[in-house]
């Protein structure tokens, strides 16, 4: 693939951050969301001219993305995302609905009016996204969503997990959305939120895993 065409997330370097640490939290989050096509190699030298930087932090990023099952290399140079096959997706399913409907449980001693309200926040980014049938949009306002009702607390270990499961999914949330209103015709995640004001852990956990049934179940009839 031709590099100067993958849109890479933006992510500033922060303070005190290494370049490697920079590349591979770019690199992870531009998976994440969807920016690597599946199916097509991309060069460490590719990313590195696309970045900025030296082959060294891309090779070591792409590594590690590697580990986390992201990617797969082809060779010493290139790698892409690994396919998917209708078995390995039902697999990481699973995994996100169990992760993710007790993580939002676990955001319910959390739910304070500052809580919802910033929930409240970001869904409504999330509907203009949809309303502008903005797709790089629609992907980071969800993340974003589920991110901030996961990850509350400072000592969380679900979301580093649930992380790990976006990571191999991430690149498939274009196709999901091709189709998106035939799909996903009631708002998940207002009904998340009701559940959380309500205090109703049953109903919270019912909207999370309707939300991600909806919002990518789908495709396992496209994988055969």
């Amino acid at each position: 693939m031709d590099t100067s065409q993958l849109d890479l997330v933006y992510e500033p370097r922060l303070h005190g951050e290494t370049v490697q640490q920079w590349v591979f939290r770019r690199l992870r989050r531009s998976v994440m969301s969807g920016r690597f096509p599946p199916g097509q190699a991309v060069t460490i030298r590719g990313l590195a001219e696309a970045l900025g930087v030296s082959a060294m932090p891309v090779r070591e990023a792409l590594r590690r993305l590697v580990a986390e099952r992201a990617l797969v290399l082809l060779d010493n140079r290139r790698a892409r995302v690994p396919e998917m096959t209708a078995r390995r997706f039902e697999e990481l399913m699973a995994a996100r609905t169990l992760l993710e409907c007790e993580a939002a449980s676990r955001a319910l001693p959390l739910a304070d009016r500052g809580f919802i309200r910033r929930l409240h926040a970001l869904n409504r980014d999330s509907d203009a996204a949809v309303e502008a049938n903005d797709t790089e949009a629609m992907i980071e306002t969800n993340l974003a969503f589920h991110g901030a009702l996961y990850g509350g607390r400072p000592d969380n270990v679900l979301l580093p997990l649930i992380e790990s499961v976006w990571l191999q999914i991430g690149p498939f949330m274009r196709m999901a959305l091709e189709d998106l209103e035939t799909h996903y015709p009631v708002d998940r995640h207002a009904e998340a939120l009701a559940a959380l004001e309500a205090r109703d852990e049953a109903a919270l956990r019912r909207a999370i895993e309707a939300d991600i049934r909806d919002g990518i179940g789908h495709l396992r009839a496209r994988l055969g």
